[in-house]
């Protein structure tokens, strides 16, 4: 806990009243991630990331017109009821309760959901989550951003056919699914499925179980199969142990494509020469080359004040990704003070409205010194994705190297699904949608 979220937290206990809280200058953001176990790799470079965000709005800027960003960790340890524990904890935090949620697991995500729904608390999650929860119509509160799993998922399938020649070229091609088996390694199942009936490529679907250091079934499978790709949905210890894996089978890591949970420092790094040649989806990129990226060094690190106890990861993929959550939620609330209010403190129904009406194109995100970091960015009421593209990045046996230019998703596809499983999830729960031409 900081200095500034104990004081809080101290007058809240002594019974301060709601007036003091709004003179406060203060917004809660909670920090519910892991630090421990096998996810503590991606958990806690994120983590981090985003915390050295605020820390850096707060030491340069003052906050945001005045209103400085607090924070406090909960260890979720990647489990569904932890992340609950954590979520109800920090819900009523003072001076407005959560601004939103960052629950950095699809499971949380989805326990989180009628939670976030009813208490008017925005559940966001960046490149993970509940796909059909970018139909802002049926989800006003939860927030699938940047691209979504079945986005990310059609460019991959783009890019399989880029090497093919054509998409023309999948017919007849073998795709092998290795997912974690959880509601994140699950998720892109119906959308694979979908697109191997349009291009006609076959895929199979292998789980590995938590925690994932135990594939000598799968990839004896795979072995198999003998499939033209292989598609890892890994985190943590099972992303180099799948590349190991891979090397003892005489696979290629040239045709394994790992989804961005995948495609980090720390998931190649222990699995040494088996991880050369690996390629990654991405949507944000690694290196310290950036303004955002200095503007940290310069504000928090220079000053003794980072997060990181190895400051080697800053500018990591995990990293930068915890810097990209910092940003959409500094500039949701930036967003929300235009609405209701400059230098006061958000409530998460006002931040709900930020995220919804946030806006970061080209020229924004070079202002915030984010050119090239990460994409450009745009929701509305009907779309809480708000991108949708793609990179794709290969692991050289030292570094990451981008192949690609952004690629687009297929909304085609993914836009129709999307809507339809919504339209299924109202229908279960009552769920009149939203007008999205009254929402201002």
């Amino acid at each position: 806990m900081n200095r500034t979220t104990l004081a809080i937290t101290l007058a809240a206990a002594v019974g301060f009243s709601g007036g003091a809280f709004a003179q406060a200058k203060e917004q809660f953001v909670p920090a519910n991630f892991y630090w421990v176990g096998p996810y503590a790799p991606g958990g806690s470079g994120i983590a981090g990331g985003m915390i050295d965000y605020f820390k850096m709005i707060n030491a340069r800027d003052g906050g945001v017109n005045g209103v400085k960003f607090t924070w406090e960790k909960c260890e979720t340890e990647y489990n569904n009821a932890r992340g609950v524990e954590c979520y109800e904890r920090s819900k009523k935090h003072p001076p407005t309760g959560a601004t939103l949620i960052h629950p950095l697991s699809t499971g949380i995500t989805y326990s989180l959901i009628e939670k976030g729904t009813a208490d008017k608390i925005p559940i966001v999650s960046v490149g993970y989550g509940r796909t059909d929860a970018a139909d802002g119509r049926v989800f006003p509160y939860i927030f699938p951003m940047i691209t979504t799993y079945w986005s990310q998922n059609t460019a991959k399938i783009k890019f399989m056919g880029m090497k093919a020649g054509g998409m023309d070229k999948l017919k007849g091609k073998k795709i092998v699914n290795l997912y974690h088996d959880s509601a994140y390694g699950k998720e892109t199942i119906p959308v694979l499925d979908a697109q191997a009936k349009i291009y006609g490529f076959q895929v199979t679907h292998l789980a590995v179980p938590h925690p994932g250091n135990e594939q000598q079934a799968q990839w004896l499978q795979i072995r198999q199969i003998r499939p033209d790709w292989v598609i890892l949905r890994g985190w943590g210890v099972m992303n180099p142990t799948a590349l190991k894996s891979a090397q003892r089978a005489g696979y290629p890591r040239e045709q394994i494509i790992g989804v961005w949970w995948s495609g980090a420092e720390e998931d190649v790094i222990p699995a040494g020469d088996a991880a050369k040649g690996y390629i990654a989806a991405g949507f944000n990129v690694s290196g310290s080359n950036y303004a955002v990226v200095k503007d940290i060094e310069k504000h928090v690190y220079a000053k003794g004040n980072g997060e990181m106890n190895d400051k080697s990861r800053v500018g990591s993929i995990y990293y930068n990704r915890g810097v990209v959550f910092g940003i959409v939620t500094v500039e949701a609330v930036r967003k929300a003070q235009e609405r209701y209010g400059k230098g006061k403190s958000m409530t998460g129904e006002q931040v709900r409205w930020g995220l919804e009406n946030l806006d970061l194109n080209e020229g924004y995100l070079k202002k915030l010194g984010a050119t090239g970091f990460m994409q450009p960015l745009k929701l509305s009421c009907m779309d809480h994705e708000g991108g949708g593209q793609v990179k794709f990045q290969q692991w050289d046996g030292t570094k990451w190297n981008v192949i690609t230019d952004w690629i687009a998703s297929d909304q085609s596809l993914v836009r129709p699904m999307i809507e339809a499983s919504a339209a299924q999830y109202a229908k279960e729960k009552g769920i009149t949608l939203r007008d999205c031409s009254k929402e201002k």
